[in-house]
């Protein structure tokens, strides 16, 4: 038991999820992280490190429940753990997007609906989502993970109407590019056609581009802070400029103007 807040991160080995676990930790959380493999993680003073796979329901289960025994309560949950995707929507079979779902959306419920009973019960709590601008943005050659994050956005504000008077609140964090390793670890498509391979290639280039000049992850772990200990949290977060502009950009430019905006930057033909 303690008397500190609980926060439990999923995907908490590297990148944002990492970043956000030390950084609530010295916001004056207990912190617990999540991984599939967390054997390797060497720094373990400020963070409590523990094995979880989203995407099993027996996993969720048996971790919940011995952070409740252990803790004895959990007050923030950071939905991080997530797989991005390439190549064209029709290069991937049903069974590889039902794959990517079953991480990047599956997971978020079954690990929602695990703490939602304790939250409710205490009184109180809060389930902060990582999205992405992809979440109202479209994406050319990741049309899978775009729909994923597009699907997190619809579930995260229609799930906090409901979970409101009980004193719950489910919050979306919106990053832009991050400086992790989340390119190198892309989902490829499992059916590629040789007519979509130079413009994949090329989509891809622009990415990596992208996230090697991208915010670092504390930049995004500073507003998942915010969000968990505002006293009057927002239902989104966006993380960092370039996040920020974006969303202003699609709420004010003309469609068609930033249709062509999008496949100039996707450097798209016609």
């Amino acid at each position: 038991m303690t008397t500190m807040p609980v926060a439990l991160v999923t995907g908490a080995t590297s990148g944002i999820g990492q970043a956000a676990a030390l950084a609530l930790a010295e916001a004056g959380f207990e912190v617990i992280g999540t991984g599939r493999n967390t054997a390797r993680i060497a720094a373990r003073d400020a963070v409590t490190y523990v094995d979880l796979d989203v995407s099993s329901d027996e996993s969720v289960a048996g971790t919940i429940q011995k952070v409740i025994e252990r803790f004895g309560r959990v007050d923030v949950l950071i939905n991080n753990a997530g797989i991005g995707s390439a190549g064209a929507a029709e290069e991937s079979s049903i069974a590889q997007a039902r794959h990517i779902f079953d991480v990047n959306v599956f997971g978020v419920m079954r690990m929602t609906k695990a703490v939602l009973p304790h939250m409710r019960a205490q009184g109180g709590g809060r389930v902060i989502n990582l999205s992405s601008v992809l979440g109202f943005l479209p994406a050319p050659y990741a049309a899978v993970y775009a729909a994923s994050k597009h699907a997190i956005e619809g579930y995260s504000e229609s799930m906090d109407h409901e979970v409101r008077e009980h004193g719950v609140r489910v919050l979306l964090i919106e990053p832009a590019y991050t400086k992790t390793g989340f390119d190198a670890n892309l989902v490829q498509p499992d059916a590629p056609l040789p007519l979509y391979d130079e413009q994949r290639r090329i989509v891809g280039e622009v990415n990596t581009t992208a996230i090697e000049s991208g915010d670092d992850p504390a930049t995004v772990a500073k507003v998942i802070v915010a969000a968990a200990i505002d006293a009057k949290p927002k239902l989104r977060y966006t993380a960092g400029p370039l996040a920020r502009r974006v969303k202003t950009l699609r709420r004010i430019v003309p469609a068609r103007a930033f249709d062509r905006q999008i496949r100039k930057m996707n450097r798209l033909p016609g």
